[in-house]
């Protein structure tokens, strides 16, 4: 059983920065692929980026590719998303989400991911 919480949203001017954190409870984290999805009001929830157990790969939506950066720290059961550059288009709710594949497969694929935790809302004004 994994339990991940996320925090670090907030109000952001477009052009800013925010770092999300997803801490996530259970000693088989670090054998978990992780993701970060997101959903917009009125839209579908959808892939933003995904990490492999060791961080040696990542894989990231083209809409957030070359801003958005994911990364982990397995000592501290944490999987980060560094978002610069924000646009008002990424205002949404964002999730992160663990996988118990340790490889990415098909890390876009919502219904592979067992766990998710409740969200963080990121808001870009432009």
């Amino acid at each position: 059983q994994v339990q991940l919480v996320e925090s670090g949203g907030g109000l952001v001017q477009a052009g800013g920065s925010l770092r999300l954190s997803c801490a996530a409870s259970g000693r088989t984290f670090s054998s978990y692929t992780m993701g970060w999805f997101r959903q917009a009001p009125g839209k579908e929830r959808e892939y933003v980026a995904a990490i492999n157990w060791s961080g040696t790969s990542t894989d990231y939506a083209d809409s957030v590719k070359g801003r958005f950066t994911i990364s982990r720290d397995n000592a501290k059961n944490t999987v980060y998303l560094q978002m610069n550059s924000l646009k008002a288009k990424d205002t949404a709710v964002y999730y992160c989400a663990a996988d118990s594949s340790s490889e990415l497969i098909a890390p876009m694929l919502i219904e592979d991911y067992e766990y998710w935790g409740q969200g963080t809302q990121v808001t870009v004004s432009s």
